[in-house]
C-alpha cells in the first residue's frame, strides 16, 4: 500500500498534537512536540526540522521528527538530555511508513539514518531494524545502556511489599530517622509562578549533590533546564519537588507526569544532610506521590545507579543503530 507523504515544520507538528493526542500514540515523554522545540531551541536553533508525516486518505499513520546533516538523518534530541526516542506510527502501518521513509531519504540524498537510542522493545524500532536488513542495507545495532523503571501498584504498602525484605526495611528505617530528625514536608510545583524558585533551590543541589553534575550543568545547560521547566508547566506536565526539614529544603527533584507514568528527570541535594538519606528518600517520597494519584508506572529514567534497583527499577535494555541505505555487496 502506498502512502502520501509531505513535510511540514514543527509548528505544524505541535498543533497537530494538540488537536489529536488522544488519537495516535506520542510515547515516550521525549517525543512531544513541545520538548522537540525546547530542544531545538537551546541545542540546534539553526538547523531546519523536517517532520515527515505519511497520510492515507488524509489520516496521518506515521511521524518522524528529523534533522538532516549532511547525508545523515536522525530522530531530534540527544542522548544526554533525551532518554530515548522513537517515531510515531499507527500500529499495522509500520511497514508501509518505514517504506515510505527510506524513500524520501533516498531521494533527497540521504544515506545514513541514526535514529537515536530507543527502547529494545519498541515494535517500531524493531520493524525499522528488520525492515532494513530485508532491504539489504548495512545495519548496525549496539546496546547502550539502560533505562529503569517499576510498575506502581495500588497502594504505598503494595509498593513496599514489592521490594526485597532488606530495602523495604531500609526505606522504611530512613523514614523513620528523617521523621525523628524534624518535621518533613514535600511541596509540589506545578503553577508557573512557583517555577523560579524551585529552579533556583534544585540547580543549586543538583550541582552540590555530585561533581559530575556540576561539571553537566554548563550555561548553555542551565538555560535547557529553565525553559524546560517553564515549557513543561504549562503543559501541565512538570512534576517538581522539594523536600524540607524544619521549613529548609533538604532535596529536590525534577521530574515530569505524562500519560500515566512519572518521570524522575533529575533530582539534587543537600550534602550536609545525607547522613539522612535525603536524597533517596526524595525519590521514594515521589513514587508515594505517584502512587497516591493513581500513575501506573514510574521511571528512573538512564543511568545505574544503585538506588533505583534499591527502589524496585527493572531494566530496559536501550539499543542505538546506525543504517547505511546502500546494498550490501555479497562477495
Amino acid at each position: 500500500m502506498n502512502l502520501n507523504y509531505s513535510i511540514e515544520s514543527l509548528d505544524w507538528l505541535e498543533g497537530y498534537w494538540r488537536e489529536n493526542r488522544d488519537e495516535i500514540s506520542w510515547e515516550p515523554l521525549f517525543v512531544i512536540p513541545p520538548w522537540l522545540k525546547v530542544w531545538q531551541r537551546n541545542f540546534s536553533p539553526v538547523s531546519e526540522a523536517r517532520i515527515f508525516v505519511t497520510k492515507q486518505h488524509e489520516s496521518v499513520t506515521g511521524i518522524a521528527p528529523l534533522l538532516i546533516k549532511n547525508d545523515t538523518a536522525a530522530l531530534i534530541g540527544s542522548p544526554d538530555v533525551c532518554d530515548y526516542v522513537d517515531f510515531i506510527v499507527t500500529p499495522g502501518q509500520e511497514t508501509e511508513f518505514f517504506h515510505s521513509l527510506f524513500d524520501y531519504l533516498k531521494n533527497a540524498g540521504v544515506s545514513a539514518l541514526e535514529p537515536g537510542t530507543f527502547r529494545l522493545d519498541s515494535p517500531r524500532m524493531s520493524r525499522l531494524t528488520a525492515l532494513a536488513l530485508e532491504q539489504g542495507y548495512d545495519t548496525e545495532c549496539q546496546m547502550d545502556e539502560f533505562s529503569l523503571e517499576k510498575d506502581l501498584p495500588g497502594t504505598w504498602d503494595e509498593y513496599l511489599q514489592s521490594l526485597d525484605a532488606k530495602q523495604r526495611h531500609e526505606v522504611r528505617r530512613k523514614l523513620r530517622r528523617l521523621e525523628e530528625a524534624g518535621k518533613i514536608s514535600y511541596k509540589y510545583v506545578t503553577d508557573k509562578t512557583a517555577v523560579p524558585g524551585f529552579l533556583e533551590i534544585f540547580l543549586k543541589m543538583f550541582v552540590a549533590s555530585r561533581n559530575a553534575k556540576a561539571i553537566f550543568l554548563t550555561d548553555q545547560m542551565e538555560r535547557y533546564f529553565r525553559d524546560l521547566a517553564l515549557t513543561m508547566v504549562e503543559e501541565g506536565l512538570l512534576r517538581g519537588g522539594i523536600l524540607e526539614l524544619d521549613s529548609a529544603p533538604v532535596a529536590s527533584v525534577f521530574a515530569f507526569d505524562y500519560n500515566g507514568t512519572v518521570y524522575l528527570y533529575n533530582s539534587g541535594f543537600d550534602p550536609a544532610k545525607s547522613q539522612l538519606s535525603v536524597g533517596i528518600l526524595s525519590k521514594a517520597l515521589l513514587i508515594k506521590d505517584s502512587i497516591e494519584r493513581g500513575r501506573k508506572k514510574f521511571s528512573f529514567l538512564k543511568g545505574e545507579e544503585r538506588y533505583k534497583y534499591h527502589l524496585g527499577g527493572k531494566e530496559v535494555p536501550l539499543q542505538k543503530c546506525r543504517i547505511v541505505m546502500r546494498e550490501r555487496v555479497l562477495s
